[in-house]
């Protein structure tokens, strides 16, 4: 098995015949997942290599039973592209527009919570499970099946991640890459607690970064509900307090958001914590056994 994305998803794309868009709708056709419509305001009845290219996201989930939705759309019109995705029933929406103001997203947000789908982003990577289905921008070829789950706010540490279990032989169920804003639709305690559920998921990976308090959450959250061994990575212990490092989630601001403090609370909890990613990937294979 795997989580949120596999061979049942159908793919609509929103921003389909914009650069970035069309490039990645094309290599997730490629890689095998199920992209069956796009979806850009007045190009309907085009097509991008073979997708059909609608007007609405309505009329796109109507006519071909779209369940998943991506977001290629720009900042200025991403909350938009946010709510029609809503409006439209898709059970998944995967946002990977950066820039999204956010006060926009905390609206977004706040509707989304009235109903029971799922947001995955802004600002994020896309989820992957491999050798069945890859929504977003993920390196494909850096990912094989596996029964490792891996969560994220960061999506080159996710890749390095990848790879390093890759070289050990060790695979993964889903990867998913939950963005580095300070409001996302889902949080390192939804995602583990999806891979927690998953029967194919015999350990989880939570790879956090400095700023916010989410790795702090997920810890006292762990210890409490999840039975599925969990090994973590902490980007950013030489980062500088004040200063963003990356996403504009990962400040420290005072003297919260460090990422010694996010070791030590999740390290209190019985979660080891990897220095560099090649440890972590070690920490894996003693678990794995």
């Amino acid at each position: 098995m795997s989580i949120l994305v596999d061979q049942n998803t159908r793919l609509v794309v929103q921003g389909i015949t914009g650069r970035e868009g069309a490039f990645h709708a094309t290599r997730n056709k490629h890689y095998g997942t199920n992209v069956v419509a796009g979806v850009t305001p007045g190009k309907g009845g085009q097509d991008v290599e073979g997708i059909p290219v609608f007007n609405t996201l309505h009329d796109a989930v109507q006519q071909t039973g779209a369940n998943t939705a991506m977001v290629f759309v720009p900042p200025r019109f991403a909350t938009d592209a946010l709510y029609e995705a809503i409006e439209s029933g898709v059970e998944l929406i995967i946002c990977i527009t950066e820039g999204i103001p956010a006060h926009d997203m905390l609206q977004v947000y706040t509707n989304l919570k009235r109903g029971n789908q799922r947001l995955v982003g802004p600002n994020c990577p896309g989820i992957i499970s491999p050798g069945k289905a890859s929504v977003g921008i993920m390196p494909t070829q850096v990912f094989t099946p596996g029964r490792v789950g891996l969560v994220s706010r960061s999506g080159t540490l996710t890749y390095q991640i990848s790879k390093e279990l890759a070289l050990l032989g060790i695979g993964q169920s889903t990867v998913v890459g939950i963005g580095g804003d300070p409001i996302v639709g889902s949080s390192f305690i939804d995602i583990v607690s999806e891979f927690d559920k998953d029967p194919d998921t015999d350990l989880i990976v939570m790879v956090g970064e400095i700023g916010g308090d989410e790795e702090e959450k997920a810890a006292q959250f762990i210890s409490e509900n999840v039975t599925t061994p969990v090994v973590s990575y902490i980007a950013g212990f030489q980062a500088p307090p004040g200063k963003q490092m990356g996403h504009a989630g990962a400040i420290i601001t005072g003297s919260s958001g460090t990422a010694q403090g996010k070791k030590e609370a999740l390290e209190a909890k019985g979660i080891r914590v990897g220095t560099n990613p090649t440890e972590v990937a070690q920490f894996v294979k003693e678990h794995l056994g």
